[in-house]
């Protein structure tokens, strides 16, 4: 009997210990630590090759797609609202975010490129 009462009283210790502790480093976080946890949203850099507002669909030649770990390539997109593609011409330098629905890669939101 005795030794399960130390057994008891160490577990007891250990879990008082370790409760605390462990709530503690999940406070203390780095805030970069954090960012990087989130959804990469980060815009892409490209350039239109060809471009059909009435399909709503654009060739972007474009850089490393990171959320969609994508290397640098030439394909089709399809504008998740044609009022995106509103403005653009071929050629334009661009900024883009960039999705896979399903299947089916979108841009779901795009600018110039300073």
């Amino acid at each position: 009997m005795n030794r399960s009462k130390k057994f008891l009283a160490v577990s007891a210790l250990a879990l008082g210990v370790s409760g605390p502790m462990s709530s503690f480093a999940q406070s203390d976080t780095d805030p970069a630590s954090a960012v990087a946890a989130k959804p990469a949203s980060a815009l892409s850099e490209g350039e239109i090759r060809r471009l059909d507002p009435e399909s709503g669909k654009l060739t972007i030649r474009h850089g490393e797609i990171r959320n969609l770990d994508m290397p640098p390539m030439t394909m089709v997109f399809t504008a998740q609202d044609k009022a995106l593609l509103s403005g653009l011409k071929v050629g334009d330098r661009i900024h883009f975010v960039a999705s896979n629905e399903g299947g089916k890669y979108l841009v779901t939101g795009i600018k110039l490129a300073p």
